[in-house]
């Protein structure tokens, strides 16, 4: 394959050049009417080497057309698509969409990619989910890679290893088996017209040869790094992961060349001898003796044993558009519940951005995660009153309980029979075929173990198994944990409409059910959806082990800063514990399929909070 090169745009805030401040010698000052102090705070550029420029007071420039907010257009194409969390991902999916593979040859392609590009939020370590449209059968079909824990590790030891009644963060403890290559496996046997190997050239490439490393991307690394060198981090040992991601000891910064020799083997190894290279041959034989090593529990039984599923997703109507959720071990049940109670509000006549539509956003976000909390689990080990929780006699039900002038306090899960960091992409065809997948390490990187020799990372997501008696999400080995990654997808008339995920941990559900906000009740198009400043509330009266600690029986609503004075003003007096701005807002990409038959036009869509980029042909 020829070697592609990556053109990275520099912003004009990161300049900060003495130039740059001469530019405007001359001119009167726009904050001459401000006091000196405030003045001091306001920077007036970006020196050199510092992470973030903020200037409160400064907003995105005018666009002569769409959304004022909007950061770009969507890119449009009428052969094809892809939107990815990095640029070279996405450049890999329309290289391998141009060369005749199907929309599942692009995005098994571009998650090998970003298991290298982006290894704070993927890679082969982690599970993977997908739902796609099936031309020919004109359906939605989901894919289930989510792996168990280990057989070997009991609940009793696991209770040992405790800290605070939950399961610790980091190490071994918190390994479930990898599902991501066996889902990659299954959608290509079913969906793919290349062959197996061509899929990895592009990821092999860069892995030898480098790529540079981008602004998020970088920042994550150096921060997860810092955590599991940590002292007490409970990482049994730091030194592959070292090796892996800090080669010479140094963490990789913005614009360096990052490259990943380990892992070009271990793809090369995959790419000759499939998932049962991975599953049942030299890579499995490597997993199982280094958690031998190490003291884990991870197993060569429990690899061979992990096998991805065909499951039906789930989903409901929201005022003519059919969105689909993930069902399995998932949250993807939270977006529908969510849909389904704001359903009963008229938020377009609330208004955009007004206090009332969020107000009811965030209390349905309430009601649907004491649900989350309550009844999900794998459904292997437990029978979740699904029929119910996602019915309208339900979301009915529980909409009555939000009053508009005040807090919903205490908030209780529903009554229903008792039976007991992340990426997102997504790709379109020519054919018609579209997939939304999204596949994670959980938080961010993993659990800090790599190992010898393989260049990724394993997954951290048994940490949100639950360890009291009774709760359908409880320990037990062989089970799946509770999953917080769901792509998102949605039809209209019976045909493909929507293919986009929000990646982030329990904003997820937010996320998605505010791009179907955006683009259901206020009419905005899919990158300015996605470029409106979000809202994201965090704690419930009880967690799935993911919130975070000390907050109060209302929890923390946090707001972008894109949300109007008024509107944060309003909701602080309807009772609104605000939390500041953190970044946790999700990052989203999108395919939208606008014109069907001959001229068919696809508008792609990408995350302006982040690295990655969409585009069409």
């Amino acid at each position: 394959m020829r070697r592609r090169t990556f053109l990275a745009t520099l912003p004009l805030a990161a300049a900060g050049s003495a130039s740059f401040g001469k530019t405007f010698a001359g001119i009167s000052d726009p904050l001459a009417a401000q006091s000196e102090e405030t003045k001091a705070e306001l920077k007036k550029y970006q020196a050199p080497g510092e992470e973030r420029f903020v200037r409160p007071d400064v907003h995105a420039g005018d666009r002569p057309a769409g959304a004022s907010f909007s950061s770009r257009s969507p890119a449009l194409g009428c052969s094809g698509a892809a939107g990815t969390a990095h640029p070279i991902a996405t450049q890999a999916a329309i290289a391998i969409l141009k060369r005749g593979g199907s929309a599942v040859d692009a995005a098994v392609a571009a998650n090998a990619c970003l298991g290298f590009l982006e290894p704070t939020s993927s890679g082969l370590g982690g599970d993977c989910y997908a739902m796609l449209w099936d031309p020919k059968q004109a359906k939605v079909m989901g894919m289930a890679s989510s792996g168990k824990s280990p057989k070997s590790l009991t609940l009793e030891t696991a209770r040992s290893r405790a800290k605070n009644g939950v399961l610790p963060k980091l190490g071994a403890i918190s390994v479930s088996t990898p599902g991501a290559l066996d889902g990659w496996w299954t959608l290509h046997q079913r969906y793919g017209k290349l062959k197996w190997a061509e899929l990895f050239e592009p990821a092999i490439h860069y892995c030898e040869n480098g790529a540079p490393v981008p602004q998020i991307i970088g920042w994550y690394i150096k921060r997860n790094l810092a955590n599991f060198v940590k002292a007490g981090s409970g990482v049994e040992e730091t030194a592959n992961a070292l090796h892996t991601y800090a080669p010479g000891g140094k963490a990789p910064n913005e614009y360096d060349v990052f490259r990943n020799p380990d892992l070009a083997r271990t793809y090369r190894m995959i790419a000759e001898g499939g998932r049962d290279a991975f599953y049942d041959g030299p890579i499995a034989k490597t997993i199982d003796a280094y958690f031998k090593r190490i003291g884990g529990w991870l197993s060569a039984e429990d690899l061979r044993g992990h096998h991805a599923e065909w499951i039906e997703p789930l989903v409901t109507n929201y005022r003519g558009v059919d969105v689909y959720g993930m069902g399995a071990n998932t949250q993807g049940l939270a977006t529908l519940q969510m849909l389904n109670i704001i359903e009963q509000f008229d938020v377009r006549e609330m208004g955009f951005q007004s206090a009332a539509s969020i107000h009811v956003q965030a209390e349905a976000k309430r009601l649907a995660y004491e649900d989350r909390a309550r009844y999900y689990a794998d459904p292997h080990f437990a029978k979740i009153p699904i029929e119910r929780l996602n019915s309208k006699e339900y979301a009915k039900e529980r909409a009555k309980l939000i009053k508009l002038d005040r807090i919903l306090t205490p908030v209780y899960p529903g009554q229903a029979p008792s039976h007991g960091d992340t990426t997102y992409f997504t790709v379109a065809d020519s054919d018609g075929m579209m997939v939304s997948q999204i596949q994670s390490n959980f938080r961010g990187m993993g659990s800090g173990l790599v190992a010898d020799g393989l260049g990724f990372m394993f997954q951290d997501r048994g940490e949100l198994f639950s360890l009291q008696d009774g709760h359908p999400n409880i320990y037990a080995p062989g089970k799946r944990p509770f999953q917080t990654i769901i792509p998102g997808f949605a039809t209209k008339d019976g045909v493909p409409w929507m293919s986009f995920g929000v990646m982030g941990g329990d904003m997820q559900p937010q996320g998605q059910t505010q791009i179907i906000l955006n683009r259901v009740d206020y009419g905005l198009d899919v990158q300015a959806a996605g470029d409106s400043p979000r809202w994201h509330h965090e704690g419930s009266s009880q967690s799935m082990g993911e919130d975070p600690e000390g907050l109060g029986p209302k929890g923390v609503l946090r707001l972008e800063a894109g949300v109007p004075v008024e509107t944060r003003k309003a909701l602080i007096e309807l009772g609104w514990p605000m939390g500041e701005s953190d970044g946790g807002f999700g990052r989203y990409e999108c395919i939208e399929n606008r014109k069907q038959g001959a001229d068919r036009v696809y508008a792609a869509a990408s995350e302006m909070r982040a690295d990655g980029v969409a585009l069409a042909y």
